[in-house]
């Protein structure tokens, strides 16, 4: 999936909260791996597949790895848009997200990489295919 033609699937509409600043005042940079996260868990559940469901199921996304680049800071109080779109490269589940100002500022710009673990073991991730393909770029 190539970042220059994104078509984002879902977004999710967020604010900055007063613990999440550090002593200067913007967002830790930790903290948009959060966001991030939570983006991915709210797709999931939109999608028809919460995060609770796939483990009871033995179905356990994660992390392979993140790159993220950060564009420019936010601040306490201030709004934003987390943008979602997914693809796949063999086993993997890569996303592409995205976090915006209102005004189209990009905030953050990042790729994640997510395996899938059934039942503990890795898995070429089709338990969640047939939830996730008609998103998949």
């Amino acid at each position: 999936m190539n970042k220059d033609d994104i078509q984002y699937i879902f977004e999710l509409p967020m604010k900055v909260r007063d613990y999440e600043v550090d002593s200067e005042g913007i967002v830790n940079n930790a903290v948009y791996l959060h966001y991030l996260e939570h983006t991915r868990h709210e797709f999931c559940e939109w999608a028809g597949l919460s995060f609770r469901e796939m483990h009871s199921r033995g179905i356990d996304p994660v992390l392979s790895k993140v790159e993220i680049e950060y564009k420019h800071p936010l601040g306490l109080g201030e709004s934003m848009v987390s943008k979602l779109a997914v693809g796949r490269k063999g086993p993997l589940f890569v996303f592409i997200q995205d976090i915006y100002k209102p005004d189209g500022t990009p905030v953050v710009k990042a790729k994640v990489k997510v395996a899938t673990l059934v039942n503990g073991r890795l898995s070429r991730g089709e338990e969640l295919f047939s939830h996730f393909e008609k998103y998949l770029k």
